[in-house]
């Protein structure tokens, strides 16, 4: 039996698919946008996907593997909402195409903290995030690490903004389960490929710094200290803070 599942090509998934399809027989394993995958998990195409937990929410009908997640406690790095404005003066954001949890968490911030009513906009993948006519945009994953926009004069941390306001960690994706998927032996292989992912978070960096363009030293720190890949109490917490505040509306 085959277990369709999918993650996203971004850099701090890396650890969590390292070794995968050796862990377990019939693994089919694809790689797409957080997005996408929500949307290839609802249609049916996937059994298993590193999916926005937002939609996990939304889904309301998926189970996750637990203690694994891709979660920050404070900064994240790679998930970063640039502005020209400070916060009580945004308007209007383009939100990155392929983010659906970090498009909320923007929403969630901006409303619900700042008590704002921005007009928002979707920012597709390929267009240039310096030429938007909004105040601000939101960029995530591989291309928020690597952006500058020297023309925004802020850069807001959106890990560090949920941190700072809650005081608990975010976690920003899960493996969502489809509804009356079977694991079966699968089941064990996603925690063995986190752990060998941060036994070799150094290993994994060198190799992904080269294709990203980006220092291996950054990207080790990324891997073994910004992002965290356990969802203990407080994460769980935090996903459930998450859930609350995101509501049906969003």
């Amino acid at each position: 039996m085959s277990i369709r599942v999918g993650a996203v090509n971004y850099l701090n998934s890396k650890p969590l698919v390292e070794g995968l399809t050796g862990f377990a027989r019939g693994i089919e394993l694809s790689f797409d946008l957080p997005s996408r995958l929500a949307d290839r998990m609802a249609k049916g195409e996937l059994d298993v996907g590193l999916i926005p937990v937002a939609e996990y929410f939304r889904a309301g009908s998926y189970t996750f593997i637990p203690n694994i997640g891709i979660a920050s406690h404070g900064p994240v790095l790679s998930v970063t909402l640039f502005s020209r404005r400070p916060w009580g003066e945004i308007r209007s954001v383009s939100l990155d195409e392929g983010s659906r949890t970090s498009a909320a968490l923007t929403r969630i911030l901006l409303e619900d903290r700042h008590g704002l009513s921005p007009t928002y906009r979707q920012l597709p993948i390929q267009a240039a995030a310096d030429r938007v006519e909004t105040d601000a945009v939101l960029l995530i994953g591989d291309r928020a690490m690597k952006a500058c926009l020297p023309g925004f004069e802020f850069a807001y941390d959106l890990g560090q903004e949920w941190y700072d306001w809650t005081g608990l960690p975010m976690v920003f994706a899960v493996w969502a389960v489809r509804e009356g998927v079977e694991l079966g032996e699968a089941a064990g292989a996603f925690e063995q490929a986190k752990q060998l992912g941060k036994r070799n978070a150094g290993l994994i960096a060198e190799r992904e710094a080269k294709l990203l363009e980006l220092d291996p030293g950054f990207c080790r720190r990324y891997l073994t200290n910004i992002i965290r890949y356990d969802l203990g109490e407080r994460e769980l917490a935090g996903m459930e803070r998450f859930r609350e505040l995101m509501g049906t509306k969003r």
